[in-house]
């Protein structure tokens, strides 16, 4: 998001602006240069997935879609067809909306791998069944770059912190300086020519560099090590999920495989133990239990392996305010705790609120389409950026801007990059790399040079 090329921009600020313009820009130039490809892929990915349900639903449209009748089979049987004709044990249950869809169950196999299992709520005929999560499991977990790896959700903290370092040192570039005036529309037609993506880059980021902020600032809450951290802090004070009932256990944190979905960022995790073990009524009556309740579909029901532990029912929500779980006791039904948005602290309450936002669902279609705007800035800038940098690339050289001589130019960006590298660990450490790095490439340069002449 930058004028970096604006006529006169750096020419109207001698001396000392001069100097920090032409650093800034510089940082500008490498940050881009180390996280324009991740970034790209992550709009990519995530512009497919602010579409989930239309894509899913073309998906899978011969398993999901059933026909609508008045009966219904009991849940159990819903769980005793996907177990017999997958092999595996169910670990959670999806209740549509719609009487004409179909059931969908998690099934973990002997192996430990996954199967989402199509079946008809009416008969319990087992339709199909399908790789977990389907397609869209696949774009979230490209999304998150958990396909590289469980350390690649590091890089995701990263790559946050320096899309943010590349809005703030953009809006530095942009920023009109004496008479001049930061580019606000493409004044150059000719696209075969650098002056129409400059415009085109410096007009993107000015529309959206906001937007792209707020994806980074809220994509945090996935990251591994930020994230946790913020919500460790939200707990301690009491800023997170609510306690529970008197009546009722205390949560407790469920092993891996126990962990109930569905339930948001501020319940993750979070199980609770019944004082009457067994399973007698199992997942038909915790069914009807959270339809007595009034549990709005479609929610998901999910079925720990312990017997001591409740089963979870919870919602699925659009907006965070329509937010509620279940804890229900298997054996008799009996609800353990219900909890709601309004329960939670002030730090679980902007959390999750900016979950929503990121995934384009707090605020119906305007929502979705403004995030979707953001993730084709991503690209607009990423491509006008290789197409400017191609432009005027020095032959054999990387032709990053070149730094000015002198600690004062460097003020700049400390002002812009260092809050950022505080309040983000990682970014932080990264930039010591990245800067570290810069100095190394410049010595050896010095080296060459000295050895040449």
């Amino acid at each position: 998001m930058s004028g970096i090329d604006t006529p006169g921009a750096a020419s109207a600020a001698p001396g000392l602006l001069s100097g920090a313009y032409r650093t800034v820009w510089r940082w500008h130039f490498y940050a881009g240069l180390l996280v324009m490809p991740f970034l790209m892929l992550m709009a990519l990915t995530g512009g497919l997935y602010l579409f989930k349900t239309e894509i899913d639903g073309l998906a899978y449209r011969s398993l999901s879609q059933v026909e609508a009748r008045a009966q219904t089979a009991s849940p159990d049987r819903w769980v005793a067809a996907a177990e017999a004709g997958t092999g595996g044990k169910v670990a959670n249950v999806l209740l549509p909306a719609r009487a004409d869809e179909a059931v969908r169950l998690t099934v973990t196999l002997p192996d430990g791998d996954k199967r989402t299992a199509f079946v008809d709520p009416h008969d319990a005929r087992l339709i199909g069944t399908t790789s977990f999560g389907g397609v869209m499991e696949t774009v979230k977990r490209l999304h998150s770059l958990i396909l590289l790896g469980s350390w690649a959700n590091y890089i995701v903290e990263i790559v946050a912190g320096w899309a943010m370092i590349l809005v703030a040192t953009g809006v530095f570039l942009w920023w009109p300086r004496g008479r001049n005036v930061g580019v606000v529309s493409i004044t150059s037609a000719d696209a075969s020519r650098r002056p129409f993506w400059r415009d085109l880059h410096a007009v993107t980021g000015l529309c959206a560099g906001a937007v792209i902020a707020f994806l980074a600032v809220t994509g945090m809450p996935w990251s591994a090590f930020w994230g946790d951290r913020y919500m460790d802090y939200v707990k301690d004070h009491g800023l997170g999920r609510p306690k529970p009932p008197a009546a009722a256990s205390p949560f407790a944190h469920a092993e891996h495989q126990d962990a109930p979905v569905g339930v948001g960022w501020t319940m993750e995790g979070m199980v609770m133990p019944t004082p009457d073990a067994g399973r007698s009524g199992g997942l038909s009556a915790v069914v009807a239990s959270a339809e007595a309740q009034g549990l709005a579909r479609p929610y998901t029901v999910s079925i720990p392996t312990d017997p001591t532990l409740a089963y979870t029912a919870a919602r699925v929500v659009q907006r965070v305010e329509d937010t509620r779980i279940l804890y229900v006791e298997a054996a008799t039904g009996s609800v353990q705790a219900d909890v709601r948005y309004g329960q939670f602290g002030i730090g679980a309450k902007a959390f999750e609120w900016g979950i929503a936002v990121h995934e384009g669902r707090q605020y119906g279609w305007l929502n979705r389409y403004v995030m979707l705007g953001g993730c084709i800035a991503v690209w607009l800038l990423g491509v006008s950026a290789i197409v400017m940098w191609w432009k005027r690339r020095p032959k054999g050289r990387l032709a990053a801007p070149v730094a000015p001589p002198g600690p004062r130019a460097r003020v700049a960006v400390l002002a812009i990059v260092l809050p950022l590298a505080i309040l983000y660990p990682l970014t932080g450490l990264s930039l010591i790399a990245a800067v570290a790095l810069d100095r190394l490439v410049a010595r050896l340069r010095r080296l060459a040079s000295t050895a040449s002449a």
